[in-house]
């Protein structure tokens, strides 16, 4: 029996931009859905920008109903406050999905990287090379819509894997 498509979403996380991009894989097939990044307002507190991110996470959930969500694990090495607030980024960026009762899997830079680019340190322009080899009509609009496009193909990629690893 055929299984049907499946719909992704990818995140990005970041606290200026988040990325988000949708993709649907019918086995090895992926085909492109949508991107974007979403933007909170710097001048604002970190409570309020948190909640632009996780309300426009949800908004994109909505809309476009994906069934999994895939997060890119993040990695900085910068200064103690910039890291935590990062995290919190990333804490929305998980909870988003999770609320709207989407299983979500976290991958590292590397992994996500070696599955798209075939080289786990690619420079951001290979991957989005990459993203457009694999997904034609997609044209993200920024590197961070690109990165979370290719988190949404390393799901794609490793999701059986995963599936099957858990039981």
């Amino acid at each position: 029996m055929r299984t049907p498509p499946i719909r992704i979403i990818g995140i990005d996380p970041g606290l200026r931009n988040c990325g988000w991009g949708i993709i649907e894989a019918d086995g090895s097939r992926l085909s492109f859905v949508a991107c974007g990044t979403i933007h909170s307002n710097a001048k604002l507190d970190l409570a309020s920008r948190l909640r632009q991110l996780h309300e426009g996470l949800s908004a994109v959930i909505h809309q476009h109903l994906p069934v999994e969500a895939a997060v890119e694990e993040t990695f900085v090495n910068r200064d103690p406050q910039s890291a935590l607030k990062l995290g919190q980024a990333r804490g929305i960026a998980m909870v988003a999905p999770a609320q709207a009762g989407l299983p979500v899997t976290e991958y590292a830079a590397n992994v996500i990287k070696k599955t798209v680019v075939g080289a786990g340190h690619a420079q951001k322009q290979q991957v989005a090379m990459m993203i457009a080899v694999l997904l034609p009509k997609a044209g993200p609009q920024s590197a961070d819509a690109a990165d979370a496009l290719a988190t949404a193909i390393c799901h794609a990629q490793h999701r059986g894997a995963n599936r099957f690893s858990a039981a």
